[in-house]
């Protein structure tokens, strides 16, 4: 049971850093990629009468990091369902409580 629980947090762990890891990806390609190196090809295009590069630099990467901020929580919300039963209640995180402190733990 117990090898069963430290597999399950292991398996839980490395789906969440999996996908912290691809939506920061995103995130730096949209921002620096976008914003900064492609800038010059990007800004052949308008878009609203803004070259396409500045409009990266100036908006698409605030834009693009807000709907990655709620595509993570709904993911997560997935995610620990899907290891909730495998890891039982004392495992999970309760998403109404307030996080735990240095302070809480002594």
């Amino acid at each position: 049971m117990a090898q069963d629980k430290s597999s399950a947090r292991k398996a839980y762990w490395r789906a969440n850093l999996g996908l912290m890891g691809v939506l920061l990806a995103i995130w730096f390609t949209v921002s620096f990629g976008f914003g900064i190196l492609l800038r010059p090809w990007l800004d052949l295009v308008s878009l609203g009468g803004a070259p396409l590069g500045f409009w990266f630099a100036q908006q698409g990467s605030i834009l693009t990091f807000i709907v990655l901020i709620f595509y993570y929580a709904w993911a997560m919300n997935r995610l620990e369902a899907r290891f909730a039963d495998r890891l039982g209640s004392d495992d999970m995180p309760d998403p109404g409580a307030p996080a735990a402190t240095q302070e809480d733990a002594s």
